[in-house]
């Protein structure tokens, strides 16, 4: 018998979901009928040309050790080292044709690329 995950629960200080990011979400989610225990993955893994990047996927909750956030309805899952990098971020989406998706806003980016998938903190 395998011990269920241990997680630890945080909360927006650590990230937060915007209304647009969270309907976009919710609704990706339901369609791939994880409503109602799937959760966004987010890390920061090393690449792209300011060095770090984000890196997103939907996943069925959270795997050992993670930090869970529960922010407008959305459940967010990041790794204890992500966390350092993503402290006090906010999420958004926009839907627009040239700079659309998913957006990081995270205040610890002390570089940002021009394209806006990379950062160094």
């Amino acid at each position: 018998m395998t011990a269920a995950p241990s997680f630890k629960i945080g909360n927006e200080k650590l990230i937060k979901v915007l209304p647009n990011a969270a309907n976009r979400l919710l609704g990706l989610l339901k369609k791939q009928g994880r409503a109602e225990s799937g959760a966004l993955r987010v890390a920061v893994v090393g690449g792209g040309c300011s060095g770090l990047q984000y890196k997103m996927d939907l996943v069925d909750g959270p795997a050992n050790r993670d930090i869970m956030v529960t922010s407008s309805d959305v459940r967010v899952v990041i790794d204890p080292k992500s966390a350092l990098f993503v402290s006090g971020s906010e999420l958004d989406y926009s839907d627009d044709i040239q700079s659309g998706g998913f957006k990081v806003k995270n205040p610890n980016a002390v570089v940002t690329c021009s394209c806006g998938e990379s950062f160094s903190a």
